[in-house]
């Protein structure tokens, strides 16, 4: 640690910047796209007949039961060039990290909905609401409130995934990280630049869900 190099980080800002942005645009759209999918595939697991859910339940037990990094070198290498003749990294991390995040939020909204009392169900069909008006006004709003510890936690778990995209060559954070220990054959500067950073997304994620989840309890 004596001769650490500062000189080599301040060469390298301006690329670790241009990652830091990659992995939050990354992230954001793996979130936002892995949330809705989530939902999606969450109901689906409810549905009544074991025939329309089996491919829900296939799907959750695939993407949980397999390595991120398996899934990702797979949609990189075999299922973005199928369908664009080529492959591209970003699709493909973006792709790889919203398919494998959905597998858990589908749990999670899953056990936040089927944690809801069914007397809540009930007296909403009493009142005359549909099934759906009932999920969209009744249901899902008390379940979101239980779902904000267990969905922070699985953003947070995807903003470090993010850095699995490096494998395959998407210039995020982790890659830069790797290419200036590749130039400067160098372990300290890099890796922890890049764990510093990590450590800043992640914790300003807490500090942002934590926000909102007091604003929902005091709602």
């Amino acid at each position: 640690m004596s001769n650490f190099r500062w000189d080599i980080i301040m060469e390298y800002a301006p690329l670790f910047w241009q990652g830091t942005l990659l992995t939050v645009g990354l992230s954001l759209a793996s979130i936002i796209l892995g949330t809705i999918l989530g939902l999606l595939i969450g109901l689906g697991k409810m549905v009544r007949s074991r025939i329309l859910a089996f491919p829900f339940q296939c799907y959750v037990t695939f993407f949980r039961g397999t390595p991120l990094l398996v899934q990702l070198l797979l949609i990189h290498f075999g299922v973005v060039p199928l369908f664009t003749g080529e492959t591209h990294a970003v699709a493909a991390a973006i792709l790889a990290l919203t398919l494998n995040s959905a597998a858990y939020i589908a749990e999670i909204f899953r056990a936040g909905i089927q944690s809801i009392d069914k007397g809540q169900t009930e007296g909403a069909r009493s009142l005359g609401l549909t099934h759906v008006q009932t999920m969209k006004f009744v249901i899902l709003p008390q379940a979101f409130k239980r779902m904000i510890p267990p969905l922070g936690n699985e953003f947070v778990v995807l903003i470090k995934d993010s850095s699995l995209a490096s494998v395959i060559a998407a210039p995020e954070l982790m890659y830069w990280g790797r290419a200036m220990g590749s130039q400067y054959f160098k372990v300290w500067e890099p890796y922890l630049t890049s764990a510093l950073i990590y450590l800043v997304l992640t914790l300003l994620m807490s500090v942002i869900l934590h926000f909102l989840e007091r604003r929902l309890k005091t709602a």
